[in-house]
């Protein structure tokens, strides 16, 4: 059983995993928290919101003075991920380089633990740079020679998300008209972000050695039922109007000529329209975790008076 006040490092820890993960620690009483990241906005968040977490502003992909972070470590939580870009170099950079980096300082440093965070993806049929870097990474976990484990989770929302569940909901709020691609019948198995951090502090405590768990939210939802209950929930006025697949993918496309970094993407449509389905274990069973219903989920992450409103940036 990991001791509360074993050291904890977080990479990738002002993310959206890092910083849920970081309130869950601290409500199960951990107090040795030590966070690495290279996003200086996402890092003003964590420390205005956690002042005795110990920061580290770093690029994982570039050895450095981060590596000593590592010293005393009683567990690794390897959280730092490219999800979205419009360049192949980013992924690799971030999944591929910065983990190498990670394991080797590891392996220097002895740490007896590591939980890696991959991606549902790696079981998809989706075929993109980061499903492909993602495969790469975690087949790097498996070899490193460090005892491990690797969960999987499907699409997640929660607090502080700057994209997908959270984009919308915010899109929404602000657009009297909501485009949906299609019939908007795309099944999904969204996450709750808090359950997933539960699963990961299990993981910490138990450290089963070479597990790998795929784990999806418990709910199979549409597309379009996961929009109609944000605007449920948030008490919205907004239209849902269902246009063309085609156009709705060359709007994305159009879209991305224009911004660095869009929000919703035309690979990412292509994977909400793959008819994925995801078989996870029984969280509860294995874990301990009984998943929070969806539609209590989607409360809690957008009217909830603490955490609701911050909004991390991409």
């Amino acid at each position: 059983m990991l001791a509360k006040d074993a050291k904890i490092v977080l990479t990738g820890a002002a993310g959206l995993v890092g910083q849920n993960l970081i309130v869950e620690l601290k409500a199960q009483g951990f107090t040795h928290i030590v966070g690495i990241d290279k996003h200086e906005y996402n890092l003003g968040i964590l420390r205005e919101l956690n002042p005795d977490v110990e920061i580290v502003c770093a690029d994982l992909a570039e050895r450095g003075a981060w590596e000593n972070s590592f010293d005393g470590a009683a567990c690794i939580v390897q959280l730092h991920a490219q999800i979205t870009g419009k360049h192949a170099d980013l992924f690799v950079r971030n999944n591929i380089a910065a983990t190498k980096n990670v394991l080797a300082a590891a392996q220097k440093n002895t740490v007896p633990y590591l939980v890696h965070i991959s991606s549902s993806v790696v079981n998809s049929v989706a075929d993109d740079d980061y499903t492909h870097t993602k495969r790469a990474q975690e087949k790097l976990v498996v070899e490193s020679g460090l005892p491990h484990c690797i969960l999987r989770p499907t699409l997640m929302f929660g607090w502080f998300d700057p994209k997908h569940l959270g984009w919308l909901s915010r899109f929404m709020a602000k657009t009297p008209v909501f485009p949906i691609p299609g019939d908007g019948r795309y099944m999904r198995q969204p996450l709750y972000e808090r359950d997933f951090c539960r699963c990961i502090v299990r993981c910490m405590q138990d450290q089963p050695v070479g597990g790998v768990y795929d784990i999806c939210g418990d709910t199979r939802i549409d597309y379009i039922d996961i929009i109609r209950t944000i605007k449920r929930v948030k008490r919205l006025r907004t239209l849902i109007v269902p246009i063309p697949y085609a156009l709705f993918r060359l709007l994305l496309r159009t879209y991305s000529i224009f911004s660095a970094k869009p929000p919703f993407t035309a690979d990412q449509l292509k994977a909400l329209t793959a008819g994925d389905e995801f078989h996870g274990i029984d969280t509860a069973q294995i874990f301990g975790v009984e998943q929070t219903p969806f539609e209590a989920a989607i409360r809690e992450s957008y009217t909830d008076p603490r955490y609701s409103k911050v909004v991390l940036k991409r």
